[in-house]
């Protein structure tokens, strides 16, 4: 075969991050051809691992920022900052892996930390900001984020309101003016797929709530309190954008902002791949292997195999996926633009075993890559 190898796989949730699995791969197909001329990208969606990738480029520099936790408690988070962009995780600041299960707190959990991390990266005095957004324990609309960023949101007497989404039930006013200057001067880019609107059946509450321990009745009144906050801060800035693809990212943290902070909505997976300069590294590709933990219909609106396999298709390089296991038909993969897929669960079908053996399984499989296509 002429020309390297690009493994740029997203993380196996739960089990290995992208590093990880490019990692296990790569020692596959090397120790299957030890001539072969291998290169790891890992990426991700705009989700946890956001960061590790832009920092895995070596253009990044990693700054560590103590914020606070989407129940209070002070955590550690980082950011990656070049001379001119500043990459921001909200899963390490106001993520539900951060929690226990017994911690889950869905009505008072808050975005406050994302909003730290974002005055972080405008001390730092860049030009860009990607805000990645998934995997939040918070129902908040963001409203946690901007104030942090100095927004003041009050009840009908002028109080502020207590932390996360059930806080939002008593809103009555919500005044801007007091938000970082400094934002008006960065391009703040909103990097996410989950292009879902802020309320309703589709909604933040309704789709995700249930994840971050809400129950059908927290589901209903975080969904009504995300639409009363929605109505106030419409009329402060002049903005209807709660229908709008990704406000219902992140708990409704895509909403806010996107209507106080002006920021740009982009797929998660284009934004990395951008970060990580993936089309560079495809000149002189021959192969590229992808991956995530679960192949389904999902992967293929734009998740980031999928992204990864329509532009090296562009190029007329060839894609394989691995995955803990796929559910998608032959056809639905080829249309997908994957020449093959190996599941894990082919080779060990017990979950259970097949999470905690996946470096060694996933390194079988960059051996039967190896033997396919090398």
């Amino acid at each position: 075969m002429t020309g390297h190898v690009l493994v740029a796989p997203d993380k196996f949730k739960g089990s290995l991050s992208a590093a990880e699995v490019a990692e296990a791969v790569v020692a596959g197909l090397r120790g299957r051809m030890p001539s072969a001329a291998v290169r790891a990208t890992p990426v991700a969606d705009g989700g946890d691992g956001t960061v590790r990738a832009a920092l895995a480029t070596g253009r990044f520099e990693r700054s560590p920022v103590r914020v606070t936790g989407p129940t209070g408690r002070r955590v550690d988070a980082e950011i990656a900052v070049s001379d001119t962009t500043a990459v921001v995780e909200l899963a390490s600041a106001s993520g539900l892996a951060l929690l226990a299960p017994g911690e889950f707190d869905p009505l008072r959990a808050s975005s406050h930390g994302t909003g730290e991390l974002v005055a972080a990266a405008l001390d730092a005095g860049v030009r860009e900001i990607v805000l990645g957004v998934g995997g939040s324990a918070c129902t908040d609309g963001g409203a946690g984020m901007l104030t942090a960023l100095g927004a003041r949101f009050t009840d009908i007497a002028g109080n502020p309101l207590s932390p996360g989404g059930g806080g939002l039930e008593r809103i009555a006013g919500a005044d801007l003016s007091g938000l970082d200057p400094r934002l008006w001067g960065v391009d703040l880019v909103l990097a996410s797929d989950v292009d879902n609107p802020l309320c309703g059946s589709s909604g933040a509450a309704h789709v995700y709530g249930p994840q971050k321990g809400a129950s059908s009745e927290q589901v209903r009144r975080l969904d009504g309190a995300l639409e009363r906050f929605a109505e106030i801060l419409g009329r402060v800035t002049g903005e209807s954008s709660a229908d709008r693809p990704g406000a219902g990212a992140a708990g409704g943290v895509g909403y806010g902002a996107m209507t106080a902070l002006s920021a740009r909505f982009r797929s998660g997976s284009d934004v990395v791949l951008e970060l990580v300069d993936f089309d560079r590294d495809l000149a002189g590709t021959a192969l590229v292997v992808t991956g995530e933990g679960a192949l389904d219909e999902q992967t293929l609106h734009g998740k980031v195999p999928a992204a990864v396999a329509a532009r090296a298709a562009k190029a007329g390089v060839p894609t394989v996926a691995v995955a803990g296991k796929c559910s998608l038909s032959r056809q639905r993969l080829r249309d997908g633009g994957f020449a093959a897929v190996y599941a894990l669960a082919h080779l060990q079908p017990d979950p259970a075993r097949s999470i905690e053996g996946a470096a060694a399984l996933l390194h079988r499989v960059g051996e039967h890559i190896a033997d396919d296509f090398l």
